[in-house]
């Protein structure tokens, strides 16, 4: 990630990076110097049972100061982050000392969370990556892919969207997905043209924006497709629902097929359509110096072997993990242990690639989550608005559904953790579901199958920010397609509610009814 080149900004992302701070610096005193009524004035009985125990500490009053300080260092780190006025991770460290400071985490919680077990596997993921791409095998298999499925741009897609498929089911991990595609597409971005930077083309910003799109995605054909998926069927399971690998995938996948198709055609035709010379490979001397390259590899070396066994033997426990016991991580360590140990394993440390201002940021954004829950403030918000519009017993099941699914994919666009969309989101679709007597699974799935739209903006998750850090493609780019791609997974979502949840008995009379 270090070696690669500074993206150029353009004139609005410049204006942006030099006034985000100011603005930031302006919400972050705008918003602790605001009276929230709502805030000072809390009934117990509307707080989650992690933020009526802190209520009950603390007091009404400084429970609600707390409120309003999550709320400002929330939209601060937004600006930030969003203008990149300073580096994400700087960001990162400091919204950790914020919270901190204002009261509103301990320090033991707000440190901890680059401890958090999701950051260990993202650190480990990336030691597998390094393992594959310092032995080798990276590259050989990025070589034998251009040479098999690169003498034209449609097969070279086709091949991505199945990859991403068959990856999704065995690697519970997006950003581990994203580490070992994006040395594959971008090698074959150059070949056809596209280096970045300067030399961006249609192709370049389709194969990377397509990539993004599909590593989400299909993560989200399957409940073993990342940690977020498994703790929403976990919810869902302890407040009575059956739901298992399954039957996740046999509701998921069709749609996700559908968008992934969808995303394709709106790249490739719409959005970014590919020139005729876009679409043969324009490296000097064609796809026979490719080959040449790979035959200068000779055969397969013994580590690129120890390499491909360890990964495959990794990727078949997190696949069974629900039967064996032993967590994602736990088997990640394990795997990491066997790679880096000397004489048995493939690498050493200074072999390895990681990123760590990456992990950095998203410590900053797991500790904005673990504030959420502290404070509840998301729960309060909404809590506030079924009050405002006044819904009752006589409400319609169309309005919930449509709210619910709405605010589950386009809450995407700002918030940063999966699993803190999951946790806020899923107990809502259920206590709603529960209150007003419809089927639980009625709400809750269409919820929990949303959960994996997180590709608009850079900071929405780490496969967004690892891609745009590529610069193959603008803000502007993924933009206008992400959100695009966002209101037709809004739309298909309530179309499925129509026909598909229907006919499988989730949603039993349809959306509207």
């Amino acid at each position: 990630m270090e070696t690669l080149p500074i993206r150029q900004k353009s004139s609005f992302e410049q204006w942006l990076a030099k006034s985000g701070l100011w603005i930031a610096l302006a919400v972050f005193i705008a918003i602790m110097c605001t009276e929230i009524s709502y805030l000072t004035n809390i009934n117990p009985d509307d707080l989650g049972k992690n933020a009526l125990a802190h209520f009950n500490e603390v007091g009404s009053e400084l429970f609600a100061r707390h409120g309003v300080a999550m709320l400002a260092i929330f939209c601060a780190a937004l600006v930030l982050w969003v203008s990149e006025a300073i580096p994400n991770y700087l960001t990162s460290l400091i919204v950790i000392i914020a919270m901190v400071l204002t009261g509103v985490l301990p320090e033991r919680t707000a440190y901890a969370q680059l401890g958090h077990p999701i950051m260990w596997l993202n650190i480990l993921s990336f030691v597998l990556a390094s393992m594959l791409v310092a032995c080798g095998a990276a590259k050989r298999f990025a070589l034998w892919f251009i040479c098999r499925f690169g003498k034209s741009a449609t097969p070279i897609f086709y091949s991505f969207m199945l990859v991403n498929m068959v990856l999704s089911a065995f690697i519970s991990a997006t950003t581990a997905k994203a580490a070992i595609l994006m040395p594959i597409f971008m090698v074959i971005a150059a070949v056809y043209g596209a280096r970045g930077g300067d030399n961006k083309n249609n192709f370049g910003r389709n194969l990377v924006l397509q990539n993004l799109l599909q590593i989400n995605l299909c993560a989200g054909a399957f409940v073993t497709g990342s940690g977020a998926n498994l703790l929403a069927a976990s919810l869902i399971i302890g407040a009575g629902g059956a739901l298992y690998f399954t039957d996740w995938m046999v509701v998921a996948f069709p749609i996700v097929v559908c968008m992934i198709v969808i995303g394709w055609l709106l790249g490739t035709r719409i959005f970014f359509p590919l020139a005729k010379e876009e679409r043969l490979p324009q490296i000097e001397g064609g796809m026979e110096r490719l080959q040449q390259e790979l035959d200068k590899m000779g055969k397969i070396s013994f580590n690129e072997i120890k390499s491909i066994v360890i990964f495959v033997t990794i990727l078949a426990f997190w696949a069974t993990d629900k039967y064996h016991g032993v967590s994602a991580t736990a088997v990640a360590f394990i795997g990491a242990i066997v790679a880096l140990f000397p004489r048995i394993g493939v690498v050493n440390w200074n072999d390895l690639d990681i990123p760590w201002h990456l992990l950095i940021f998203s410590a900053g954004a797991y500790t904005l989550g673990a504030g959420f829950r502290q404070t509840d403030l998301p729960s309060l918000s909404v809590n506030a608005g079924v009050e405002y519009f006044g819904l009752s017993m006589d409400t319609p099941f169309w309005v919930f559904y449509v709210a619910l699914t709405g605010a589950m994919i386009f809450s995407s666009l700002i918030f940063q953790s999966k699993t803190m969309r999951t946790m806020l989101f899923i107990p809502i679709a259920i206590g709603i579901a529960d209150r007003f007597g419809f089927s639980m699974m009625s709400l809750a799935l269409p919820v929990a199958l949303l959960i994996e739209h997180v590709y608009v903006l850079p900071f929405n998750s780490k496969p967004a920010l690892l891609c745009y850090s590529t610069d193959h493609y603008s803000l502007s780019d993924t933009f206008k397609f992400g959100f695009t791609m966002l209101v037709i997974a809004w739309f298909t979502s309530i179309l499925f509610g129509e026909t598909w949840f229907k006919w499988l008995g989730y949603v039993p009379n349809g959306v509207f009814y």
